[in-house]
Formats: C-alpha cells, sequence, structure tokens
C-alpha cells in the first residue's frame, strides 16, 4: 500500500503542469481552447501531456489535460463539465467504450470529439489516434518468443479488460504465442480469461487484473510467482505491471530467473531492460497521442476537416525496445519531454 500511495502522490504532484488552461505558454487570450481526457492516472499519461503541451506550443491553443482519479464516473463528469464551459474540442480515451456511447455521442453533437489510445468505433467520435492494438499484441508475443524460444507458461497483467484496446492488446499476445493466423479487426474473436489457452510451444495460464490499484498489481504479480513454479515469463499490458512485476521477483530472488515483457517506457522497465532483467518492452509513443490529438482538434476547431482520413484512423508506430537500442530511446525521449515543458 505505501508504494500505491507514494506513486499517486507522485503523480498527482505532476498534475498541476498538466491541467493548466490559461495563456502562460505563448497562446492568445480568447484562443482556441480543446481538452485531452485519459483513462486515469498514471505516469504514461505525463509523457502524452509533454506532446500536448509541445502541439499548445506550435499551434497557438490551450489544452486542459484530465486525469480522472476514479473511472467512467469521473470521466463522464469531466466531460460534462467541459461541454459546460463550452469546450472547442475534446479527445478522450474511453474507459468502457460499449457503456460510454452515448456520453460521446451527446459530447459529439456539441464539440468535435476524437479518441485516443482506446477507440470507441461504434461511436460518432470523428477519428481514432493510437496504435494498431493486436498488431501490437502480436509484436509483443513475438518478444516473448525471442525471451524464451523453447516456450513454457505465460501469465498476462493488466489494469482492466472493459477497454477495447486492451481486449485486442491481449489477444494479439494470445493469438501470437498459441501460432494462431492473424484476426481481422471487423470480426475478432476474444478468449476469456480464467482458464489456460495452450497452443504450440506455449500455455497462456490467465490475465490477472488490477483495476490500476499499484498494490494490487504488485501481490497479483507475487502469486503468480509463489502458485506457478513453471512460470516463464511474465507480460504487463500496461506500463505499471512489469515495475510491479520487478519487485515481486526481486522479493523473490527470482529476478533474472523469470523473463518479462512489457508495454509503455515506465523509467523502471527501461532500466530493467539495460539491466538485462527485463527482455524488451512495446512503446506506444503517447507523446504522440497528446500531439496528434491537438494538431487535429485544432484543425477541426478552424473548419479544416482534411485532418481526418478516410477510415477515421491515425496509426501511431508502435516501438519495439530491446537492449540494443533502449539507451537511444531513452536519451529521444528526454528530448520530447523537453518539448513539453
Amino acid at each position: 500500500m505505501k508504494h500505491t500511495l507514494t506513486l499517486f502522490a507522485a503523480v498527482i504532484l505532476a498534475l498541476p503542469s498538466c491541467n493548466k488552461s490559461d495563456n502562460s505558454a505563448g497562446k492568445p487570450a480568447g484562443g482556441l481552447k480543446i481538452a485531452y481526457v485519459t483513462n486515469g492516472i498514471d505516469p504514461f499519461w505525463n509523457n502524452a501531456a509533454a506532446g500536448v503541451r509541445a502541439a499548445e506550443k506550435q499551434f497557438g491553443v490551450s489544452c486542459e489535460v484530465l486525469m480522472p482519479p476514479k473511472g467512467i464516473v469521473d470521466q463522464k463528469r469531466m466531460v460534462e463539465t467541459l461541454l459546460a464551459q463550452g469546450i472547442q474540442g475534446i479527445a478522450i480515451s474511453p474507459i468502457d467504450a460499449k457503456n460510454q456511447i452515448d456520453l460521446i455521442n451527446d459530447a459529439a453533437s456539441h464539440t468535435n470529439v476524437v479518441t485516443h489510445d482506446s477507440d470507441a468505433p461504434d461511436s460518432k467520435r470523428l477519428c481514432f489516434i493510437g496504435m494498431d492494438n493486436y498488431k501490437a499484441g502480436r509484436a509483443a508475443g513475438k518478444l516473448v518468443k525471442e525471451a524464451v524460444p523453447n516456450g513454457g507458461q505465460v501469465m498476462l497483467f493488466v489494469g482492466r479488460l472493459e477497454q477495447l484496446n486492451v481486449q485486442q492488446r491481449r489477444q494479439g499476445v494470445i493469438d501470437e504465442l498459441l501460432d494462431r493466423p492473424v484476426q481481422s479487426p471487423a470480426s475478432m474473436n476474444f478468449d476469456a480469461a480464467g482458464k489456460p489457452l495452450t497452443g504450440g510451444k506455449f500455455t497462456v495460464l490467465d490475465t490477472r487484473t488490477d483495476n490500476f490499484d499499484y498494490s494490487r498489481a504488485k501481490s497479483n504479480a507475487e502469486d503468480a510467482v509463489n502458485s506457478n513454479p513453471d512460470m516463464v515469463c511474465m507480460v504487463g499490458l500496461f506500463a505499471y505491471n512489469i515495475p510491479a512485476c520487478k519487485e515481486a521477483l526481486k522479493e523473490a530472488g527470482k529476478l533474472g530467473k523469470i523473463q518479462m515483457v512489457s508495454f509503455d517506457e515506465q523509467d523502471s522497465t527501461l532500466a530493467g531492460i539495460e539491466e538485462g532483467q527485463v527482455f524488451g518492452t512495446i512503446s506506444q509513443q503517447p507523446y504522440k497521442y497528446g500531439f496528434e490529438s491537438v494538431r487535429v482538434l485544432t484543425a477541426l476547431a478552424k473548419g479544416d476537416k482534411s485532418v481526418i482520413p478516410a477510415g477515421g484512423f491515425i496509426e501511431v508506430p508502435i516501438v519495439e525496445i530491446r537492449k540494443g537500442n533502449v539507451q537511444k530511446f531513452r536519451e529521444d525521449l528526454k528530448k520530447l519531454q523537453s518539448a513539453g515543458q
């Protein structure tokens, strides 16, 4: 619990720089005002916020970054408040797309709405900005195959399974590990959690969820390590999952004995790759999520609809990070973060 409170406090302290909506960055008074709404509080979103700040400066707009601490209820309240304030565009990462269609459609009837990170394809959002999560999941599965070429038992860890991006990402990992054919996004079948899945050289033991509770993420990792002596790899689908796994493995004296594959670029994960404790990670480039969201919403607010591509998908390419390129990635990331300050 101490770990949870410490990390939570650290993120909260960072929020004032992510929630400004004044003209301090050289934005003209009375200019365009838009909003960037995340799906929770996590260091992952600080990189996206850096992209927002850089785009604010480049395009001369004001963008409020909002991080809901309590899920759907807070996200809904934030969107309703923004609409009441007459916001001129909203980028939102839906927490539960199927159950938030009405919210997104209502917002879309009042202002320009795009989704980022996680999509709501059945809503009236204008486009989705993010990675191809299924393809990224398969890329993570390939990292697992590189890490443990002889196969074995694998456990997946994630915050929650309600999000469409998580469902697609998880399915990509499973399909790759079990040597299944590539699925079409339009007709994708999702394996239910709660039972082992076996195919080829691998068995996916289960998917452990934590609902953004960092202490639970660690306890999930501890339980997996203690209950599965033959487990060969731990896969974290959210940014904080592998740092939690690292702590659990270290305390169990098994750090370096069980492979880890991650998503995103938390410092602990990147340090683990440099030290040989984590095999690799898939970066979504969240900085670009923030930057592209501001770019698109600014253009739309000015009446330029050409920024919406055919198909409504602006793909942000993934970056596969291994020991060979992690140092350069960290250097480039610091430059991007500095650009957003």
